[in-house]
């Protein structure tokens, strides 16, 4: 039996922490300060009104991501529901990516979309290491 000093859990936690403190600071802030309504008019309809994007598209994309951030950043970062949280930010990673390969088919997503990426990536790898999350301490409370 491995115990709680294994360093595949601690890697486990230190991804997912910082994984899910980056989206949910950005929620926090997209749906607090900047509003969402804001964030999907400036992140979303304005850049890529003259796209063949559909307008309706753009505002429910742009309004809801700031929420599935938040959401799915706070539920990563306390470790539970990890695989919904994990769809939902891999789906907004996958969002993003497109969206910045459609205004710039050569643009160079290493600043932001490849460390988040390689941090899901981690997190999806070492779900089963992560003994320091609330879904393995309920799985835990589960067995006794």
């Amino acid at each position: 039996m491995r115990t709680s000093a294994d360093p595949r859990a601690l890697a486990a936690f230190v991804a997912r922490a910082i994984l899910g403190l980056i989206f949910f600071m950005a929620g926090w802030w997209k749906v607090f300060t900047l509003g969402a309504v804001q964030h999907a008019r400036s992140v979303f309809v304005e850049p890529y009104g003259e796209t063949w994007l559909p307008e309706w598209a753009l505002w429910a994309t742009g309004t809801a991501v700031p929420f599935v951030e938040l959401v799915g950043g706070g539920l990563m970062l306390v470790g539970w529901m990890r695989w919904p949280a994990a769809l939902g930010l891999g789906g907004v990673l996958v969002l993003v990516t497109f969206g910045h390969l459609l205004a710039e088919p050569l643009f160079a997503f290493n600043a932001h979309l490849v460390p988040r990426t390689v941090l899901l990536i981690v997190v999806l790898a070492l779900f089963a290491e992560d003994r320091w999350s609330l879904d393995a301490w309920r799985e835990r409370r589960r067995l006794l």
